[in-house]
């Protein structure tokens, strides 16, 4: 199989085989798929990814999922009954000519199929085996399933998030777009290395959990070594202070941030004008400020309530400290930093064509492809096609359920 992609396309002709659904695996294949390579979605007749179905705002009503959307782009999608003989066959010639296999169904799903990493092992010894699941194997929650919020549950993540006594999720899939991440970048460190490697397959497992614990470094690191379970502070931050969101004269809200000593002098003597406070000794450190928050707090308040927000923004620009403006998703929409960086492009879907954001690298020389999200099985008849099937085949493949 060759690349669909331009011949700058970093991963032009690798060719990456997906078993996914929802949004860890997806994300995975979809930021393999951003830098060139192609990937091949195989999905259940009987629906597909289940993501296809979270809502319809897409276009909509009737139209597609917004997770879906996101998530999709870039792939090709064959419809495959993987419970018939007839239809793993089908995958098993798919992966004779794939680079990878990554997979996020339920626990021991790929064992079943005959599939994992050392039945692939055997038929297919060069293909890099990534299975994504919940929470790793050998351990006492390894056969249980596990979505976004279970592991940030799980891992503590909910804890640190929100308000003391109101915890929360935050607002993002960060376990499964992190999991996802992590999935790619394996996959991009071993298909460098496999020149060197004795085979050039290679099984990789990723875990929410582990991703998670990952994440939550710093938290963690921090009641290690205190004994202490830091409280969610909203939209400060337990590390460092003051650094959090404050009303202005406008009724809109600021950010300001200040990481070090020397921002904080700046901002208690140039932005808000308060000297004593640059001089006191209680906020002399970061541990002192962080201790004091709420005092130091409402001093910057108070001084943000008597300014709108262009002024504040002006001021801490000019004094050199962060700031930003709390938006809205439907205002980030239409923030300037995307039009003006021209940021957007269009994507072509089966419910018509839509906006994306490119994705985050800038390479020179090479625009990611921004391709169509596909239907569900829209590629199946070019595929079989592809690995020299007739349409007599097809046909009965068709017949007998195991291809849509």
């Amino acid at each position: 199989m060759t690349s669909a992609q331009g011949p700058a396309a970093p991963l032009a002709g690798i060719t990456v085989v997906a078993l996914e659904q929802a949004v860890a695996a997806p994300m995975c294949t979809r930021v393999l798929a951003d830098f060139g390579a192609r990937v091949i979605k195989v999905e259940n007749p009987a629906g597909g990814d289940f993501a296809r179905h979270y809502d319809d705002v897409v276009n909509g009503p009737g139209g597609l999922a917004a997770h879906f959307v996101w998530a999709n782009r870039n792939k090709e999608s064959i419809a495959l009954d993987l419970k018939s003989a007839e239809g793993l066959e089908v995958l098993h010639r798919l992966l004779d000519r794939a680079d990878a296999l990554v997979s996020n169904l339920a626990p021991g799903s790929t064992a079943r199929l005959g599939i994992s990493a050392d039945q692939l092992r055997e038929r297919h010894p060069d293909v890099i085996a990534v299975e994504i699941d919940g929470y790793g194997a050998g351990g006492p929650l390894s056969n249980k399933r596990a979505y976004d919020l279970l592991a940030q549950s799980e891992s503590g993540s909910c804890a640190v998030t929100g308000y003391p006594g109101k915890p929360a999720k935050p607002g993002p899939p960060i376990a499964d777009i992190s999991t996802g991440l992590y999935s790619a970048l394996s996959i991009m460190a071993l298909l460098i290395s496999r020149n060197s490697r004795a085979r050039r397959g290679a099984a990789v497992t990723v875990s929410l959990f582990d991703t998670m614990m990952d994440l939550m470094g710093y938290p963690l690191t921090y009641a290690q070594h205190s004994g202490i379970d830091q409280e969610p502070l909203g939209m400060n931050s337990p590390a460092v202070a003051p650094y959090g969101s404050f009303d202005t004269a406008d009724n809109q809200t600021v950010v300001l941030g200040t990481t070090n000593d020397r921002e904080w002098q700046r901002l208690a003597r140039e932005i808000i004008d308060r000297p004593d406070l640059a001089d006191d000794p209680r906020y002399a450190s970061n541990s002192d400020r962080c201790a004091h928050r709420d005092e130091l707090n409402s001093a910057i308040q108070t001084w943000c309530a008597q300014h709108d927000l262009a002024h504040i923004q002006k001021t801490a620009d000019a004094a050199g400290i962060g700031n930003a403006r709390y938006n809205l998703p439907s205002e980030v929409l239409a923030h300037p930093q995307l039009s003006d960086r021209d940021r957007w492009r269009t994507v072509q879907t089966t419910a018509g064509a839509i906006q994306a954001i490119l994705p985050p690298p800038i390479i020179e020389d090479y625009e990611q492809p921004m391709g169509p999200v596909p239907g569900l099985g829209e590629h199946t008849d070019a595929l079989l096609t592809e690995l020299g099937l007739s349409d007599n085949d097809i046909g009965r493949l068709r017949e007998q359920g195991a291809v849509a």
